[in-house]
């Protein structure tokens, strides 16, 4: 059995729920990522910001990202999966959320993170297409 563990990706940063969303900004640009972890002082994840949360939640709005917290979108639709849930459940839970991206828990700190890109990589054709139709396929909503 394949795990989240087996596929995520390892090394994953946070963004402190008290820095800005402009420090978010850089550092996801520094990275070459779209999204990051919110993590709170107690070193746990409090939610994930992404590129677009920025600009349409911030920017659009017409706020100050040097002047909002991170903190502001922690525990907005916080979905994750455990290191141990085999790979058919992180598609499942992907798929239900529709979400392109899902940190990983274990004991409850945040270990990896599990991309569109991670999926495509280690999963068999099967369950890339499966992924695909319930995430990636436009939706009439």
């Amino acid at each position: 059995m394949t795990t989240a563990r087996d596929i995520m990706h390892r090394g994953v940063e946070c963004i402190g729920e008290n820095e800005s969303l402009f420090t978010a900004a850089q550092k996801m640009r520094d990275l070459g990522v779209g999204a990051l972890p919110i993590c709170g002082e107690d070193d746990r994840l409090h939610g994930i910001i992404t590129d677009r949360d920025i600009v349409l939640r911030c920017v659009a709005e017409g706020r100050d990202p040097g002047q909002v917290k991170a903190g502001s979108f922690a525990g907005e639709d916080l979905h994750f999966v455990t290191a141990e849930e085999d790979t058919d459940t992180v598609v499942r839970t992907m798929a239900h959320y529709q979400i392109r991206r899902v940190p990983v828990i274990d004991q409850k700190r945040l270990v990896g993170m599990i991309s569109e890109a991670d999926v495509a990589r280690n999963l068999p054709e099967e369950k890339i297409a499966e992924f695909v139709e319930s995430v990636c396929a436009p939706t009439h909503r």
